[in-house]
């Protein structure tokens, strides 16, 4: 039995139909090992029903014990995992760790068509911003599946990443990654980090214009 309804999969056939403009490569790390990984599974078959509705889509399953090329190439270190990369093999740093499932399952479709057509989801004078700003950045958003505001902030992330080559835009299942919410004092999500410094963060979903100034402001400090 699948995951995703025979209706989510004509709605995803119809808006993959009419939004996917370039082929979109989405890279899949796992474990067989599960009692390290017990969503691993799960997203596998999630990320295979989903690439399976349209052509322009591809799966590719790596194994985060036995490929170490390819998981040190993208600098993985967790499992499971979720890369998405453009038609060219370019990789915009979008990471998904943990299984995009609720409100993220949402978010991974709309990274998809936004990748498929090349262009951040920001205005001009927010990517000139990113593009401007020399230094490396990693943005980190904790969010947990039933949170109604956290795709805006894994969305805001994900874009700046595609924005600049220096930024790295990352979710992370609050719950699945309990040690790393514990660390970085998760409380209530969207749990936003910068640079992986726990003192350096804030919560919140903020506009576009808010969110970019926050994370480099943050960035600087």
């Amino acid at each position: 039995m699948g995951v995703l309804s025979e209706k989510d999969m004509a709605y995803l056939k119809d808006l993959f139909g009419k939004e996917l403009e370039k082929k979109v490569k989405v890279l899949f790390f796992k474990t067989d090992d599960k009692g390290r990984c017990q969503y691993c599974e799960i997203t596998e078959q999630v990320l295979e029903e989903l690439t399976s509705v349209d052509s322009k889509l591809e799966l590719e399953i790596h194994n985060f014990d036995a490929e170490k090329d390819v998981v040190e190439k993208y600098k993985v270190e967790m499992v499971p995992a979720t890369i998405l990369l453009s038609e060219d093999g370019k990789d915009h740093g979008i990471r998904f760790y943990g299984v995009p499932s609720g409100h993220e399952f949402g978010t991974l479709i709309q990274d998809i068509i936004t990748v498929s057509k090349g262009k951040p989801q920001l205005s001009e004078e927010s990517i000139q911003k990113l593009q401007a700003f020399e230094e490396p950045i990693r943005i980190s958003v904790f969010v947990t599946p039933t949170c109604p505001y956290c795709p805006r902030a894994v969305l805001m992330a994900h874009n700046m990443a595609i924005a600049s080559d220096r930024i790295v835009g990352e979710m992370i299942e609050a719950n699945e990654y309990w040690e790393l919410s514990e660390k970085f004092g998760v409380s209530s999500v969207p749990h936003i980090v910068v640079n992986r410094d726990p003192s350096k963060f804030f919560v919140g979903a903020y506009p576009e214009k808010e969110f970019i100034n926050e994370v480099l402001r943050i960035a600087k400090e």
